[in-house]
Parts: C-alpha cells; sequence; structure tokens
C-alpha cells in the first residue's frame, strides 16, 4: 500500500490523533506554534519534520516534563491533551497499542 504524501489533517488522523504526528500537532497548539484550528492537513513530511523540531525546542525550555511548564501552558497542555483523549476514547480508542511493549 502507498503511504500517502500528505497527512490527512489531525481531525482525520487514525485512533482519534493519538498518533505521534497528532500529538506534535498538539504540542504544536499548547505551545501557541500553530492556531488550534490548524489541523496540518495537506502538510508533507518536511513541514511536520520542521514542526516537530520547533516544538522539541519548547519541550527543551522545561525539561520535556509537564510538572515544569509555567501554570498557563500546563493548564493549556491540559485542556488541549485531555479534550483530544476523551474524543479518542469516544471514538474506540483505549491507549493499549502505546503499552503493549510495556506487558
Amino acid at each position: 500500500m502507498k503511504k500517502p504524501d500528505s497527512y490527512v489533517g489531525i481531525d482525520n488522523d487514525i485512533n482519534g490523533a493519538m498518533t505521534p504526528i497528532g500529538k506534535i500537532i498538539r504540542d504544536a497548539w499548547v505551545f501557541e506554534l500553530l492556531p488550534e484550528t490548524e489541523t496540518c492537513k495537506g502538510w508533507n513530511v518536511g513541514q511536520i519534520a520542521m514542526l516537530l523540531d520547533k516544538v522539541n525546542a519548547e519541550w527543551d525550555k522545561y525539561g520535556c516534563m509537564v510538572s515544569q511548564l509555567p501554570a498557563a501552558l500546563r493548564e493549556r497542555h491540559q485542556r488541549i491533551h485531555g479534550a483530544a483523549i476523551a474524543r479518542a476514547k469516544a471514538a474506540g480508542w483505549s491507549g493499549e497499542d502505546e503499552i503493549i511493549d510495556e506487558k
């Protein structure tokens, strides 16, 4: 099966966008690198990679830990990721695939 040339958009991603790209986009929203209306639909691999670099640079400022985020960012993180988890669970995602190697 041929891989798509561009990203389908966070609202069309598999598993309720509980994917690495979905996480990158949500984190970009948290750090206000992108507006929360940006789904990244049609983005190519290079654009996603550049966004990942920016997101990683932001996380590095806080030791890659949510607990180290300033209150406003921590609250935004909880709101954005909490809503995404709730939507994904409602769509049938359980998170089991993420811990399969840990069992």
